[in-house]
């Protein structure tokens, strides 16, 4: 099978089963598991002496030896890279190398993981560096929140949606060791910086006042040397990963008393559980290994005694704390592979299947999006509109007025107009989110024989922005408009268009386009989807915008402790359109509906279409009153944010429930909202004629 994904170690890393750090022995577990294996290629460098951990492994050869090692390091996977292709490439540790691929343009999907403190690695150090790695790289992902805290310091924003916290994770053992011995471990380098010398000190003082319990010393440090003795002190040199394991095993405490800021810590995670009493300091991310009670509030040898000697003295709080340990790993490694996976497969080339799909003639004048060379095209309700008439037997000629205009000169717009109208002679002119024609052409269109409506998608009740110049707009030449269609219902509108006039228009949604079922993505790794912009057509963010969901959507993520957001148009994420778009809802379980303004009955972001449609759960406010369409079973309706985060985390594990709500949904926006009946009621309303279907939204 061809290698679609390429893994990078760093140029030193060993992977190799009797040498491997903490990069490798995270690698060897994921790669045993992945189901994306056979389709990857693991890239290091070891002496021909030493087997590699996994088959599926290229060893980088270094020859010259005058010349920078890992400029050649690099560079040889950058040939090998230029023969395969891969559409992913994954990169741990080494900015460098990072920063190498993105100068070379390289077509590939780009992983990279960091597994220390971005701040102290050459190719991350500088602010400048790290907007860079965040701009040019697809997923950024950190071993642990201490990790990550470190990489954003300085930076404009705190997070950003493809950065991502992946811990080290294990196995969860099966069976617990109720005779563990009488044996306090300690592993790692012996260096000050990893505190052995503060171990050392305390448990000889352990060993001399308690003779019946012995020590476990495991690791190296030709650095820096300490001469502690002990009968019952046994110190051996670095060891395989599997006797590592066992040591834990047999074990009834560890201590882990780094000085320095530990990234995560694995010698934390695996002995507390392989059912060590573990203690540890609180250095970077080591409080983040496990749920600890024995940390230590001081780094002092005296305070590592006080807490051994607590736990020889008490047996039964040793013995809670083990099986405590034990019984609750919070890191396991089919969640880490199953989220890993999840992100390459929806980063691996994907093609969106669309299905390519005549009565009255309509003239339909609005904004179809030439301006913007379609990039709107799946939210555009005038598309759509047009669709679902042409559907219904119509018609139909599009007139894009917004193009026009860029072309024309503005006095021309009414009388080519006039012109069309008497050439086509519609029984309908359309007026699409537009009120632009001269109150003269208004008079000479509106006759018997042509009706004029007006749809219209923006706020023109109070509480929402710019509802008053909105309800001007399309007040202006209502005597000769015969009905509109509005996306709020007409029961919260005041205004001078008469009551009967106006109407309530749904997002609808087209089978061409809202094509998506997305509950049917095994591979969905975020929890909550929202995206935010300002302005469709400008596409982009304003820095000058004010736009309160802003300040829902921070208290939401400052509130929302356990949910995996995916917000769009925050945090300098720039939003997504179109297939972009449906690549970043496919990879989410959840999605937020939620407009600008106050809450009103039936009032809706058009996005609602995009979720709802594509067949993802979506929660609105329950004061838009959708719940008189929808059930609980199709829609969830939250009171506020706290409600909101309360139900999220509800429900975002339980994936069976998520897809049940997500396809009935889906099925029911269609049966309702779907485009033919509600261009059928316009159609029937406004020109008077019996109706095809049932409109759920007049019961």
């Amino acid at each position: 099978m061809k290698k679609k994904i390429a893994i990078i170690l760093p140029y030193k890393e060993i992977f190799s089963q009797n040498y491997a750090g903490a990069a490798s022995i995270w690698l060897k577990d994921y790669d045993a598991l992945s189901n994306l294996s056979n389709q990857t290629l693991i890239y290091g460098n070891l002496d021909k002496n030493l087997k590699p951990i996994t088959k599926n492994f290229r060893n980088i050869k270094i020859t010259n030896t005058t010349f920078s090692k890992t400029k050649q390091y690099i560079n040889f996977f950058y040939n090998d890279y230029l023969k395969n292709k891969f559409e992913i490439i994954e990169i741990h540790n080494r900015p460098e190398y990072l920063n190498f691929l993105i100068n070379k343009n390289i077509d590939s999907k780009l992983i990279f993981f960091f597994h220390n403190n971005p701040l102290d690695i050459r190719g991350s150090r500088t602010v400048k560096e790290r907007l860079n790695i965040l701009e040019k790289t697809h997923k950024v992902f950190f071993v642990s929140a201490w990790t990550k805290n470190k990489f954003f310091e300085g930076l404009p924003f705190k997070t950003k949606s493809n950065c991502e916290i992946l811990y080290p994770s294990i196995q969860k053992l099966k069976k617990f060791n109720f005779n563990k011995k009488k044996q306090i471990i300690f592993t790692g380098k012996l260096n000050s910086s990893k505190g052995y010398d503060l171990f050392g000190e305390a448990i000889i003082k352990i060993l001399k006042k308690y003779d019946n319990w012995k020590a476990i010393v495991a690791g190296n440090e030709p650095r820096e040397k300490f001469n502690f003795k002990h009968k019952n002190l046994k110190i051996y040199p670095w060891l395989p990963h599997k006797k590592i394991l066992d040591l834990y095993n047999d074990s009834a405490i560890s201590v882990v008393p780094s000085r320095w800021e530990e990234p995560f810590g694995r010698t934390s995670m695996e002995s507390a559980a392989n059912g060590c009493a573990t203690i540890t300091s609180q250095k970077g991310g080591l409080l983040e290994t496990f749920n600890n009670d024995l940390f230590l509030k001081e780094l002092k040898s005296s305070e590592i005694f006080k807490k051994i000697e607590f736990l020889i003295k008490n047996p039964n709080k040793l013995k809670f704390y083990q099986i405590k340990n034990f019984k609750n790993p919070i890191h396991l490694i089919n969640n880490l592979v199953n989220f890993l996976d999840s992100v390459k497969l929806n980063l691996l080339e994907k093609k969106i299947n669309i299905n390519k799909s005549l009565g009255p003639k309509i003239l339909h004048i609005s904004n179809f999006n030439e301006k913007n060379n379609q990039r709107l095209f799946n939210i555009s309700i005038a598309s759509k509109l047009t669709n679902g008439l042409i559907r219904n037997n119509c018609d139909v000629i599009n007139f894009s007025y917004r193009n026009y205009l860029s072309q024309k000169v503005f006095s021309n717009l009414d009388n080519d107009i006039l012109d069309i109208a008497k050439n086509y002679k519609p029984d309908m002119i359309l007026l699409g989110h537009n009120n632009i024609l001269k109150t003269k052409t208004m008079e000479i269109l509106n006759n018997k024989k042509t009706k004029i409506a007006l749809w219209y998608e923006d706020h023109v009740a109070n509480y929402g922005p710019n509802w008053k110049s909105n309800l001007n707009l399309i007040e202006k030449n209502h005597f000769f408009i015969d009905k509109y269609f509005i996306t709020t219902h007409p029961s919260v509108i005041k205004s001078v268009i008469k009551k009967d006039k106006i109407h309530f228009l749904p997002i609808p949604v087209d089978k061409n386009i809202e094509n998506l079922k997305i509950y049917e993505n095994k591979y969905r790794y975020k929890d909550l989807f929202f995206a935010l912009s300002h302005g469709v057509n400008f596409g982009g963010l304003r820095n000058s915008s004010n736009d309160e969901r802003e300040i829902f959507l921070k208290k939401l993520l400052e509130k929302g402790k356990g949910i995996n957001f995916h917000i769009l148009g925050i945090n300098n994420d720039k939003p997504k359109w179109n297939y972009d778009f449906f690549k970043e809802i496919m990879i989410c379980k959840m999605s937020l509906n939620l407009s600008r303004g106050k809450p009103l009955k039936y009032a809706s972001s058009n996005r609602i279409a995009s979720y709802v449609g594509n067949g993802i759960l979506t929660f609105i406010n329950e004061k838009v009153k959708f719940q008189e369409l929808f059930s609980k079973k199709e829609m969830v309706f939250y009171k506020d944010e706290n409600d909101l985060i309360a139900k999220i985390l509800d429900l975002k594990d339980d994936i069976s429930t998520i897809n049940k709500i997500s396809k009935n949904g889906k099925d029911k926006y269609f049966k309702i909202f779907n485009n033919l009946i509600i261009s059928d009621s316009i159609l029937s309303k406004t020109l008077s004629i019996d109706p095809k279907y049932k409109y759920a939204w007049e019961k």
